[in-house]
């Protein structure tokens, strides 16, 4: 019954998660992780990603229209 409510839905097949337009999102986080790993390698995973998250924060609660190297430049200044 939510769902008719809302103006779209839709449902997601296991085979498309590889064509979602958050595939690249999440392949892009990934190499950014593995990136400040290799930077930091005294900081652990969940460290480096709360940086991130402190990155999202100071950017009014979005990465969007950042560069991945601004970003990691950013990140790295708080690790």
């Amino acid at each position: 019954n939510f769902l008719q409510k809302t103006a779209y839905s839709y449902t997601i097949d296991p085979g498309d998660i590889y064509n979602s337009p958050y595939a690249l999102n999440l392949s892009s986080f990934s190499k950014l992780i593995k990136r400040l790993q290799a930077t930091h390698p005294e900081a652990s995973r969940d460290q480096i990603v709360e940086a991130i998250q402190q990155v999202r924060k100071n950017n009014k609660g979005m990465l969007c229209g950042l560069a991945i190297s601004t970003i990691e430049e950013k990140t790295s200044a708080i690790l």
